[in-house]
């Protein structure tokens, strides 16, 4: 595989999926936040990888970012991966996931309103899913590769 946004178009098949929240506002803010350079962290849960089937990701790897109505936009590769307590995630993490948190506590509210939604509870197959200060989180730094809505 060559580098080079030339040769992505027609390697996009072979990367796998990033998909930021479930379809819909979040996820296209979320987007948009990726495509103009303020997002370059996410923050997923051990228990969501071990539900999905999904090894956790790794330095160097690249995936294809996909919006709302399942179309490609972007490729990101992941620049750094830790796993922490819920507790233990810093101010640093949270302003690079660019959603506009100016506090650990003001993230954590909004993320926890998201992992007890319906639909992560529904995905988790657990009605009663909680996080607390020890749930495992995967803090994950990146940085965009490829704006593919240039590719057009």
């Amino acid at each position: 595989m060559t580098s080079g946004s030339a040769s992505l178009p027609t390697n996009l098949a072979s990367l796998p999926r990033a998909e930021f929240a479930f379809p819909g506002p979040l996820r296209d803010q979320l987007v948009a936040a990726i495509l103009d350079g303020s997002k370059t962290a996410t923050t997923g849960l051990v228990v969501d990888y071990a539900q999905e089937g999904e090894s956790l990701p790794e330095v160097g790897s690249r995936s294809v970012v996909v919006d709302s109505d399942d179309r490609p936009v972007a490729v990101i590769e992941v620049t750094g991966v830790r796993v922490v307590p819920l507790a233990q995630v810093d101010l640093a993490h949270v302003v690079d996931e660019g959603e506009g948190h100016t506090s650990v506590a003001e993230w954590r509210a909004g993320h926890e309103r998201f992992w007890h939604s319906e639909e992560m509870r529904a995905a988790l197959e657990d009605p009663e899913f909680t996080v607390d200060d020890a749930t495992p989180a995967v803090l994950e730094r990146f940085r965009l590769i490829t704006d593919l809505r240039l590719a057009d």
